[in-house]
């Protein structure tokens, strides 16, 4: 198979995209992408993260997850983009770093590229659909190649979300984990985003 690079790009205050991050990351991989992990900037004032204790303790333990720069989107064939929902809409933290994407865009060097995006929320019907999409609005601009899970694994008639895999949270102060058929629903997404990666790169290169 054509090898791949992979991007993933994500932000997490908490750590439920993390997992889902990290959980993509191990399915690219097995599916023999090179991968490349990378969280955006906490825009958050200091004062905000350090009056949340689950949140100023995920940013310490995590510390080591490099940001992501423009160079990283130029590389990839894919990128998978992970956020909390917020309001039914990406963070702003993400949308930050996609707002810097301008002169990217203006070289066509985002075009013809495969995105897809997975999210998180505190409640069941806390926009987790609604947060993809808004995604999936810049990645047409980009003019990208969008790849969702869909119904295409049995692992995706378990957790239900054929826009992309997604966790609800539960409150604050007594959130879950991603459960481990989540975390399957977020590696085998990876997966199928990195095969079709596979056969574009190998479509054009044969053209």
């Amino acid at each position: 198979m054509t090898t791949v690079n992979v991007a993933i790009v994500y932000y997490s205050a908490m750590g439920n995209v993390h997992a889902l991050a990290h959980a993509a990351a191990e399915g690219a991989e097995k599916a023999g992408a090179r991968v490349r992990v990378r969280r955006v900037a906490e825009t958050a004032p200091a004062a905000a993260v350090a009056a949340n204790a689950a949140w100023e303790r995920y940013r310490a333990e995590h510390a080591e997850v490099p940001e992501p720069v423009h160079e990283d989107l130029v590389w990839a064939d894919a990128v998978l983009w992970g956020t909390p929902t917020r309001f039914g809409n990406p963070s702003s933290q993400l949308r930050a770093f996609i707002e810097t994407t301008g002169p990217l865009w203006a070289q066509g060097k985002l075009a013809g590229k495969v995105y897809s995006a997975f999210t998180s929320s505190s409640t069941l019907h806390g926009g987790q659909e609604s947060t993809i999409l808004a995604l999936a609005n810049t990645f047409y601009h980009w003019g990208g190649v969008i790849v969702p899970p869909g119904y295409t694994d049995p692992v995706q008639f378990q957790t239900g979300n054929p826009y992309g895999t997604s966790h609800v949270a539960g409150a604050p102060g007594n959130q879950v984990a991603p459960s481990e058929v989540t975390l399957q629903a977020a590696a085998y997404q990876a997966r199928r985003v990195t095969d079709v990666a596979a056969a574009l790169k190998a479509g054009r290169a044969a053209a």
